[in-house]
């Protein structure tokens, strides 16, 4: 009988400690970390989300600005981060599914392993452009440039281990070309070099590259998506010249926790930050930046950062791409 009413007062104890927990996620303010400066598009977007998700979780969402070593800092404290659902990352594609390719040493964390995918908060094609004077208008007359005159044409991006590093890369591997790269620390110079006939030819998120193009400031060769962008309807996709079947590489950003977060609040916040990119509102300022608003389960997501993560792999190897 001893034994028995100890176990009761034991089991009620335990049941009102865990009505006295708040549940998830009235106990403190969720902080999404941006593993970039403030004023980027990363940054941008998540404030957007950020500013949404507060007002449907009814609890404050804050922005912290973790920055250095290409996102890899912000990413990493992140995945250190304890796992209760209040500490978040908006992760983009080169710190979690390339950095760790490129220079595992200096990598703290392995995505796949460390990082509970939440969902793909957005896509955004790319562009390849080439200075006013060169002699080509089309991929494939870049191609046939670049193989009467190995090494000699030069591209630019904003560095190496970059999305658009790799994705000009997969370009030279499938073209069988030689182009020499020339990594900048940000897009303004690329443009102003490209611009200026200093630099033969830049791979540029659509956003950057767009109103540039439409000036004449430069030419547009190819879109880096399987589909062809409206604010460029003239501008073929890689995919649409000879030899590149099935090309499509993409600029991409997506909410991260860390791992073992607890599945439910991982899926409350999937369910919430779907119905978030779903409003007219933000499908509109998405495409003010030239990018695609994400979808689909927290499964979805994180199979796709694997498969993403699998072909940068190929690609890192097949070009030797070091830091």
């Amino acid at each position: 009988m001893i034994r028995r009413t100890a176990f009761f007062a034991a089991a009620l104890l335990a049941a009102a400690a865990a009505q006295a927990q708040p549940a998830w996620p009235a106990a403190k303010p969720i902080t999404i970390i941006v593993p970039f400066s403030a004023g980027g598009s990363v940054d941008v977007t998540a404030r957007l989300v950020a500013q949404r998700l507060a007002e449907r979780l009814k609890q404050s969402v804050v922005v912290d600005n973790v920055t250095g070593a290409g996102g890899t800092i912000g990413v990493a404290k992140a995945a250190h981060a304890t796992p209760d659902g209040y500490t978040l990352v908006m992760g983009a594609d080169s710190p979690v599914a390339i950095a760790k390719l490129v220079n595992p040493a200096a990598v703290k964390y392995d995505a796949l392993k460390d990082l509970a995918p939440v969902g793909l908060v957005n896509t955004a094609p790319m562009v390849l452009v080439a200075r006013p004077g060169l002699p080509a208008n089309t991929l494939a007359e870049v191609l046939k440039l670049a193989k009467e005159q190995p090494g000699k044409l030069s591209y630019a991006t904003s560095g190496i281990g970059t999305v658009l590093h790799l994705a000009m890369e997969l370009i030279k591997d499938q073209g069988k070309v030689f182009i020499t790269h020339v990594p900048y620390r940000g897009g303004a110079q690329i443009v102003s070099d490209v611009a200026g006939n200093q630099v033969d030819l830049a791979i540029l998120v659509s956003v950057t590259a767009t109103p540039n193009i439409l000036a004449k400031k430069m030419k547009a060769i190819a879109v880096t998506d399987d589909k062809r962008l409206p604010t460029l309807p003239d501008v073929p996709v890689v995919a649409e010249t000879p030899g590149f079947k099935g090309y499509d590489v993409v600029a991409w950003t997506g909410l991260f926790a860390p791992a073992q977060t607890p599945a439910a609040i991982v899926e409350r916040l999937n369910r919430e930050l779907n119905e978030v990119l779903r409003e007219e509102g933000m499908r509109s300022k998405m495409q003010e930046q030239g990018a695609i608003g994400g979808s689909g389960t927290a499964a979805q997501f994180g199979a796709f950062v694997q498969h993403e993560q699998e072909r940068f792999a190929r690609i890192v190897k097949a070009a030797n791409i070091k830091e």
